[in-house]
């Protein structure tokens, strides 16, 4: 595709990712709440430093009519701790600024804290509306280094009330929560009906803190474990767990299917009985589980971060505590087919009530002010 005319962007989105995980499909949902007329004058700006995935968020952006450009952007990554690799953040960040000050957009929007370095960029460049989304738990170092840029934001958009309150003080009176959505599945398939052992299904990606250790140490000490389907893949970047491997080292490894990456998750998901979000560290949200109330499936999850916020427990799914593989053993061997059916019926429910993209459009827009940029 060829680069569109840039002096006709009013709004910039600066993305961190060309995949299609978490943030990557709530950057979808951002471009489907846009008004038609926004549509036509919105840019997704994404970065050239990784490769892309298996399905690339360019093809799917440009399927729905939105106007990519990939460029040399400045992406706050952990591997770039280099000082070779900083003197590269210093090279984009340049390029990011000559490109943004030839746009003149009336508005940059950085879609996860990794693109937050923009926030300052943009500011530079003269753009006079800069929006910051947060998508992440912020900790430690990143707090302070994220804090000082995000200061130059005019509003800054959480995903959770869990991301909100790991925002420096001086930063959560200008925070206000949205929280994520998902579009409603082209059909409904219900659980009522279905027999014999229950199918657990865990879709992320295979990254150190995303809970594969504990739930596949928790899946062996199972005597009579179903069938689990694990999906994803190893990240572009960051601690990889080598899910393969930790699967031939179970006592019943054949009760383990691994898919891998997909370009669409739904018919695994439909198929599940049970979706596992097994995260050692609190989920900012949690995004699979709402598509998992969308279908109409119950949740197993860590008690904590944003999932707290979605699920019920004992009512659309249930809780165990981080990496606590006993804990997660025992509710996943004790759970029957009849209460993971009502459970689903609930989660359904819950998904009708809050997690609607008409509702997360309204709420986003209102938030934002996009719809009242001039075009």
């Amino acid at each position: 595709m060829s680069p569109p005319d840039a002096s006709s962007a009013t709004v910039v989105f600066l993305h961190t990712s060309d995949e299609h995980y978490g943030a990557d499909r709530i950057l979808l949902d951002l471009f489907e709440a846009l008004p038609t007329d926004r549509r036509d004058t919105a840019e997704f700006w994404l970065p050239t430093d990784l490769p892309h995935g298996t399905s690339p968020l360019c093809v799917e952006l440009e399927r729905r009519g939105a106007r990519v450009r990939h460029l040399d952007l400045p992406v706050l990554r952990r591997s770039y701790r280099t000082p070779r690799r900083l003197l590269a953040l210093v090279g984009r960040s340049r390029a990011l600024l000559r490109e943004l000050r030839r746009t003149r957009p009336e508005l940059v929007y950085c879609t996860t804290s990794a693109a937050f370095l923009g926030v300052p960029i943009a500011r530079r460049a003269g753009v006079p509306r800069v929006l910051g989304h947060v998508q992440e738990v912020w900790s430690g170092s990143d707090r302070r280094v994220l804090g000082l840029l995000a200061r130059r934001t005019d509003r800054l958009v959480a995903i959770s009330e869990a991301v909100k309150s790991s925002l420096p003080p001086s930063l959560q009176g200008r925070t206000w929560v949205v929280v994520n959505a998902t579009p409603a599945p082209t059909r409904f398939v219900p659980l009522d009906g279905r027999s014999g052992p229950l199918r657990f299904v865990c879709a992320s990606r295979w990254n150190g803190w995303k809970g594969h250790r504990t739930l596949l140490a928790a899946w062996d000490r199972l005597e009579s474990p179903g069938e689990l389907v694990i999906l994803g893949g190893p990240p572009a970047a960051g601690e990889v767990v080598d899910v393969p491997a930790l699967v031939r080292g179970l006592r019943r490894p054949e009760t383990v299917r691994i898919v891998g990456e997909v370009p669409d998750a739904d018919a695994y998901l439909e198929e599940a009985d049970v979706v596992v979000v097994p995260s050692d560290r609190p989920e900012p949200f949690g995004l699979v589980a709402i598509e998992a109330f969308a279908r109409g499936r119950p949740v197993v999850c860590s008690e904590a971060g944003g999932l707290v916020d979605i699920v019920s427990d004992g009512l659309d799914g249930w809780f165990f505590p981080l990496a606590d593989v006993p804990a997660l053993g025992d509710l996943l061997g004790r759970l029957t087919r009849e209460q993971v059916t009502e459970a689903g019926a609930r989660a359904r429910a819950t998904y009708e009530t809050d997690y609607t993209a008409g509702r997360y459009a309204r709420d986003w827009l209102e938030v934002t002010g996009i719809a009242g940029v001039s075009p």
